[in-house]
C-alpha cells in the first residue's frame, strides 16, 4: 500500500482557517489553536445575531409606527389592531417608512383603518 502524507492536507486545512481569521486581533489571527476557537465563536455569533437582528428591525419599525400614529392621536397597538379589522395588509417595513417619509399617505392610512363602518 502507497504511503499517504498528510502535510499538504493538513498545511491547507490550516492555511484557509488563518484566511478567514484575517483582521481578527493580536494571536487570534495568526496562532491555530487560537484562531481555530476565536473562528468558531465569530461563526455562531454570526448566526445567532442574524436571526436577532430581524427582531431589533421588527422593534425599530414598530417605534417609528408609534411615533407616527401617535401625531394623530392613535396608538400603535390600536392602529394595528384596526388595520387587520379592515384588512390592509401593509407590513411594519413599508408602515415605518411611510411615516418617516409620507406622513401625509400614511395618515390616509391611518384614517382609513380608523374609519368607523357606516350602516
Amino acid at each position: 500500500m502507497v504511503r499517504v502524507k498528510r502535510g499538504t492536507s493538513a498545511h491547507k486545512r490550516r492555511k484557509n482557517l488563518l484566511e478567514q481569521t484575517k483582521g481578527f486581533r493580536w494571536g487570534r489571527k495568526n496562532r491555530y489553536t487560537l484562531a481555530k476557537e476565536a473562528l468558531f465563536h465569530a461563526l455562531t455569533y454570526a448566526y445567532r445575531d442574524r436571526k436577532a437582528r430581524k427582531g431589533e428591525k421588527r422593534e425599530l419599525w414598530q417605534t417609528q409606527i408609534n411615533a407616527g400614529s401617535r401625531k394623530q392621536n392613535v396608538p400603535y397597538s390600536k392602529l394595528m389592531g384596526a388595520m387587520k379589522k379592515k384588512n390592509i395588509a401593509i407590513d411594519r417595513k413599508i408602515l415605518a417608512l411611510l411615516a418617516q417619509e409620507q406622513p401625509k399617505i400614511f395618515e390616509k392610512i391611518i384614517e382609513e383603518a380608523m374609519a368607523t363602518e357606516k350602516k
